[in-house]
């Protein structure tokens, strides 16, 4: 990881990686290994196990995002006003304890359906404040000037460990079963919670990444009402034309993208027959390609100018991905399939991580919390509904043709960027 420096200025190591970004970064990376390796293994189960057909997978893809819909803008307003550590911790263990479960009901016997959907929902519940509260802890630990680096460096290392887990997932399914390989995903997050347990910001007691405001920066009032915070963070993002339509445009390609991908496992496993290592290796290539396009995004948001660059990323991207649909197939075009998902991973990079620099450059501390929450309410509440009709189409049209719908409305989402000034925008905030 010698292409970013978080701190090039200072010559000593831990001063060019602040000790609690490192151990943020630790802990982020040990949850991703667990999800990374049994990302399978949830629609598997559904419909190995359990016999569940598009509908029934698509519901499960529903349950799995719902919380953002439900939650997720009274979570904005919660975390400004909670210690950003303890609800990282709490994230975890909640998470650990949901996925514990699954393996415990098979032992037992008594595993379904309706039990992985609450499972499913209470992971979402549980992300939901872990990534809000994530988002908001990150400025604290770096430099407002190195938030492009830390942030390439987290989307790196979830990449290089998410393109080596789905296949080793695919290899623990084909030796133990699926409700067992889900184990070690629950103890990967016992460990990031150790993790985050050491981390101690500047302020807000030992051992805290603080909650409370900076020195001199007004929290709104303890008194003050949740739907005036609520407000305030949706008034923040629609009122700023740059985050609008990057929002807007994220919104737009997570709810067309999930339409396809709430049918594609079924696709995979179900219709082609496709053992799970070959059904892990599909998002190992996805990984792969955001990895490359994480290392290069950089690089291309330099060349391009931050905006033009997030424009072409939603563009490229999307035409790849509609390439890719007639080549699932239980032959040789499963591997062109597999290579254009990667490289349409690798060309949405641009998009995905100077999004997030944007918001973090543009937003007050004060308001973070709540503007990552709206943000996340818009861009991943609409994958529930995505998942939904997506289980629908797939159901009474089948899953190929609701393959290509969802591709091919994929692309409407360079539109909102297009019409903003952030196509001729060479620097995004700050």
């Amino acid at each position: 990881m010698t292409l970013f420096h978080l701190r090039p200025d200072v010559g000593t190591r831990r001063a060019a990686v602040p000790s609690d970004f490192r151990r943020l970064w630790a802990a982020d990376t040990v949850s991703q290994v667990g999800t990374a390796v049994t990302l399978p293994a949830l629609p598997l189960l559904a419909i190995g196990a359990l016999g569940a057909g598009p509908f029934q997978t698509g519901l499960l893809l529903a349950c799995e995002y719902l919380a953002f819909l439900v939650f997720g803008l009274p979570a904005g307003a919660w975390v400004d006003r909670s210690r950003l550590r303890r609800v990282m911790i709490a994230g975890d263990l909640g998470r650990a304890a949901l996925l514990a479960s699954v393996p415990v009901a098979a032992l037992l016997g008594v595993l379904t359906l309706p039990q992985l959907y609450v499972v499913a929902f209470g992971l979402s519940c549980c992300t939901v404040f872990f990534d809000v509260a994530a988002q908001s802890a990150l400025p604290r630990l770096v430099d407002g000037g190195q938030l492009v680096a830390a942030n390439v460096r987290l989307e790196t290392t979830r990449n290089i460990v998410q393109a080596g887990g789905p296949g080793a997932g695919g290899l623990l399914l084909a030796v133990l079963a699926a409700p067992f390989v889900l184990a070690l995903d629950a103890l990967s997050y016992l460990t990031s919670a150790v993790l985050l347990s050491r981390i101690r910001g500047a302020g807000g007691g030992p051992g805290t990444v603080p909650g409370p405001a900076p020195a001199g920066v007004d929290r709104a009032p303890a008194a003050a009402g949740l739907r005036a915070e609520v407000v305030a963070g949706l008034r923040f993002v629609f009122g700023d034309r740059l985050l609008r339509a990057v929002t807007l445009a994220a919104a737009v390609s997570n709810l067309c993208g999930t339409v396809g991908a709430a049918v594609l496992m079924v696709l995979l496993a179900g219709e082609l027959g496709l053992s799970p290592l070959w059904c892990g290796l599909v998002f190992t290539a996805e990984a792969i390609g955001g990895l490359l396009g994480s290392l290069l995004t950089a690089r291309v948001a330099a060349r391009l100018g931050e905006g033009p660059a997030m424009c072409g990323a939603v563009l490229l991207s999307g035409l790849l991905w509609l390439t890719a649909v007639p080549f699932f197939q239980a032959d040789w075009r499963l591997a062109v399939a597999v290579a254009l998902q990667g490289l349409g991973w690798a060309a949405f990079m641009p998009f995905k991580i100077t999004a997030v620099v944007l918001r973090q450059r543009s937003c007050p501390p004060e308001l973070l919390g709540r503007v990552t929450a709206t943000v996340r309410f818009v861009v991943w509440g609409v994958m529930p509904v995505g998942a939904l009709i997506g289980g629908l189409l797939g159901r009474h049209y089948g899953t190929r043709p609701t393959l290509w719908a969802g591709a091919a409305a994929e692309l409407c989402a360079v539109l909102p960027l297009l019409l903003s000034p952030l196509r001729r925008t060479r620097h995004l905030g700050g």
